[in-house]
């Protein structure tokens, strides 16, 4: 399973890729606009720490066809590896066919049913991103969500992966990965969520209490 983070705080971004696995970067223009930076500079401040062998993921803002296309064509000249991140409105799922035919990667988001990510797998998205706590919030099931179109996928050997995202807490990340789920992506507090624990402090705590009584010195050596 793949693990992204979904961040554009770049200090966020090289703590965490300093210390764990990270398989790519995702954004949206709620997260971008928080630095008030221009997009370009932004991508190559990410890339600078991830390399552009780690795919980042960038979403238009357009809803016309024509200008998401101008637009998506715009975000694919940034760097290499970039998935261009794209609404499945009709409009939107128009573009993802047209953007494939030109070499593309996309990846479909703002999912909220099986049935849209099953039409953006089709259209030729190479991720589909449903949002799991979104749709617990509208009263569904977003886990259930994120199962049904994983089954979808791999039954009909679509190539297409499932990039489960927005998460509100460790169980919701945790129920999602034991369907099997391709990839998820996080924020930086869900990661960090997902090795702290008090209870691993106190163990740590504990040991270096009874070493320090032992033998007066605070380390090994």
């Amino acid at each position: 399973m793949e693990l992204l983070l979904d961040t554009a705080n770049i200090q966020e971004i090289k703590e965490l890729y300093d210390c764990l696995v990270i398989d790519g970067v995702t954004t949206n223009p709620t997260i971008l606009a928080k630095d008030n930076i221009k997009l370009e500079n932004k991508v190559k401040e990410i890339t600078a720490i991830t390399t552009e062998h780690t795919p980042l993921h960038v979403q238009i803002i357009s809803q016309d066809f024509q200008e998401i296309i101008k637009e998506a064509l715009y975000i694919h000249s940034l760097r290499n590896n970039i998935y261009v991140k794209i609404p499945v409105t009709k409009d939107g799922l128009k573009a993802i066919k047209e953007l494939k035919k030109l070499g593309v990667k996309v990846t479909a988001t703002a999912i909220f049913t099986a049935t849209q990510g099953f039409l953006a797998a089709k259209a030729g998205a190479d991720y589909v991103a449903p949002y799991v706590n979104r749709i617990d919030n509208i009263s569904g099931d977003g886990v259930a969500v994120v199962t049904q179109l994983t089954q979808i996928l791999n039954q009909y050997h679509l190539p297409t992966k499932v990039l489960a995202a927005s998460f509100k807490n460790v169980q919701q990340i945790y129920d999602i990965m034991k369907i099997g789920v391709h990839s998820i992506t996080i924020s930086s507090d869900m990661c960090k969520a997902m090795y702290q624990h008090p209870s691993t402090d106190v163990s740590i705590l504990q040991f270096y209490r009874d070493w320090e009584e032992a033998f007066g010195i605070t380390s090994l050596k």
